[in-house]
């Protein structure tokens, strides 16, 4: 059995793709429906609809186990749950940003702990639908010694979801491009309340775009073996809004729901990292401050 611990959009993606007599999530002690079938209907990136029942599973049950929590809530969720889960089970860390991958591969290294990478676009715009909103690609790769050995494995079962998966020996080096991504436009339409596209034209990100890329160029200098120029960086952000023009990031639609955002595993991470190094982040700073005052039960 495939376990979807986190049934939110992303989970509920994967869900829909995966056979349904393979398929069920992993209930939480503290939902409000632990237990029941979940439902919803779920319309593809081409627009058909169709109903979805995903049923409970037990940890014993679980062969792969597919996390899409919120980074804050992963390192909690897993704690609940892993002393049941078969020890040889692959368990596939889905989460924005980084830092909350390090703290379960080193809470649990003697598991097969892997992330993924994905730029799969899902939206839930009532707790009853579910919307394929882009197509993209996912990058699966080994955080523990064990995992290494069943990326083959789990992109055999994913691969039923007809989605474009691939192996990455140094998922990390994948997980940091998508945090400069991320840290890029997230905050700042978070703060400013627009979509992805409005960003050129706005004085507040010019003001500060250029900054920021300086910093978290300094950054993947200092943590890595990779060395991009802050205009590298720069020009990889603008095109990912406009590819995303008509997009509302996760960190906004968090923001207006009320929710806890990631921003502490984006933003904060990188100022949390420039900490560690000895790098100043003013830029990352300002961002992470702004966004927690929008949002005060961030984690």
């Amino acid at each position: 059995m495939i376990g979807v611990l986190g049934a939110g959009s992303l989970g509920r993606l994967w869900a829909a793709l995966l056979p349904g007599d393979q398929i069920g999530y992993l209930p939480r002690p503290e939902a409000s429906l632990s237990g029941q079938v979940l439902t919803y209907t779920f319309e593809s990136i081409g627009g058909e609809e169709r109903p979805i029942r995903l049923p409970p599973t037990t940890p014993e049950a679980i062969s792969v186990l597919l996390v899409t929590t919120k980074a804050g809530d992963t390192f909690t969720a897993l704690q609940g749950c892993i002393s049941a889960i078969p020890a040889q089970t692959p368990i596939v860390l889905f989460q924005n940003g980084l830092g909350s991958q390090q703290s379960v591969a080193e809470a649990w290294p003697s598991r097969p702990i892997l992330a993924a990478s994905t730029t799969e676009g899902a939206n839930r715009p009532t707790q009853e639908r579910v919307i394929h909103a882009g197509l993209g690609e996912t990058w699966l790769g080994p955080l523990t010694g064990s995992g290494s050995a069943r990326v083959g494995s789990v992109i055999q079962v994913l691969n039923q979801t007809g989605l474009v998966l691939h192996a990455e020996e140094n998922i990390l080096t994948r997980l940091w491009d998508k945090l400069i991504v991320n840290a890029g436009i997230n905050p700042f339409t978070a703060i400013l309340d627009c979509p992805n596209g409005d960003l050129p034209e706005s004085a507040f990100f010019q003001q500060h775009i250029g900054d920021l890329c300086r910093e978290m160029a300094i950054l993947v200098a200092a943590d890595t073996d990779r060395h991009p120029s802050p205009e590298a960086l720069q020009e990889r952000i603008r095109d990912v809004v406009t590819k995303t023009a008509r997009n509302t990031s996760s960190m906004r639609a968090d923001v207006m729901r009320g929710k806890p955002t990631e921003i502490d595993f984006i933003n904060g991470y990188l100022v949390s990292l420039g900490k560690k190094l000895g790098i100043p982040t003013p830029v990352n700073q300002l961002l992470t401050e702004q966004v927690k005052q929008l949002s005060p039960h961030s984690e």
